[in-house]
């Protein structure tokens, strides 16, 4: 009788292997397995209060409280301070000396150009170099202010203070930044000259009137002064301030066209 055969077993292999957990590590370990780590965070940190130290430190030691403002007519100290110290931080010396470092402020009205100098980290000194104005004339509603060269150098539609209007003269245009396009171009200069001398005594005209002729008059509120072809004029205004306070609230006619330092009495009439 054959022998029966034996049946095979198949016994499978079972991994074994087990899995150890990760150690949980403490603070101090994984820093000191990291120190490149700790060392840039602690130079990061360090230079982050630093700059806000820095910041601080500008801040609170360089705050303007003394501003000098030189060469201005046209504007109030008050209008170029405000100017110049706009925006965050504009009352700050050392902001403003960076700020206006070799360069001037430009594109003001009536101002050529506006220098700032820090003097100290207290006290910055604003020179101003306006525009010689000599008058404006009336154009299209705007007042056309114009140069001693009778070149259009504003359009506004403000009146400026201190600044006559010039009346009588014939042109068909206005181009901002060239010449008023009149006959006779020397007029500029006796417009110039009329506002000079005016300034220099202290007197204020509220309108210069050429004629057709080439006579002057000028106008001081209600009182108008005839001064004729132009001839004596330093005389002629020296002589207005003292007869303009003695006219005040008349409306009348001063006639001064052959006023001389001789001339004893001068006529007024009434209107």
């Amino acid at each position: 009788m054959a022998k029966k055969q034996k049946k095979k077993k198949t016994i499978k292999k079972i991994n074994t292997t087990v899995v150890k957990k990760k150690e949980k590590r403490s603070v101090r370990e994984y820093l000191a397995g990291h120190k490149s780590l700790l060392i840039i965070g602690i130079m990061v940190t360090a230079l982050l209060l630093g700059l806000l130290y820095a910041y601080y430190y500008v801040i609170e030691n360089y705050t303007v409280t003394t501003v000098y403002v030189e060469g201005n007519v046209h504007y109030t100290n008050e209008e170029i301070i405000e100017r110049v110290m706009e925006g965050r931080y504009g009352d700050n010396s050392l902001l403003l000396s960076m700020k206006y470092k070799d360069k001037s402020i430009v594109g003001v009205p009536f101002v050529e150009k506006m220098d700032v100098s820090v003097l100290d980290p207290h006290t910055i000194k604003i020179e101003v170099y306006e525009k010689a104005i000599a008058g404006y004339v009336e154009y299209l509603e705007r007042y056309m202010y114009f140069d001693k060269d009778g070149i259009v150098v504003e359009s506004s539609q403000e009146k400026t203070a201190g600044v006559p209007l010039v009346t009588g003269l014939s042109f068909d245009h206005v181009v901002l930044y060239e010449p008023l396009p009149v006959e006779d171009e020397s007029i500029f200069r006796s417009i110039l000259s009329i506002t000079q001398l005016v300034n220099k005594y202290n007197l204020s005209t509220d309108r210069i009137y050429f004629g057709s002729d080439g006579s002057l008059t000028l106008y001081f509120g209600e009182v108008r002064a005839a001064l004729g072809m132009g001839d004596n004029l330093d005389e002629k205004i020296m002589k207005l301030q003292y007869m303009l306070p003695e006219l005040e609230g008349k409306k009348g006619t001063l006639r001064m066209e052959k006023y001389t330092e001789d001339t004893k009495n001068i006529s007024f009439e009434l209107d």
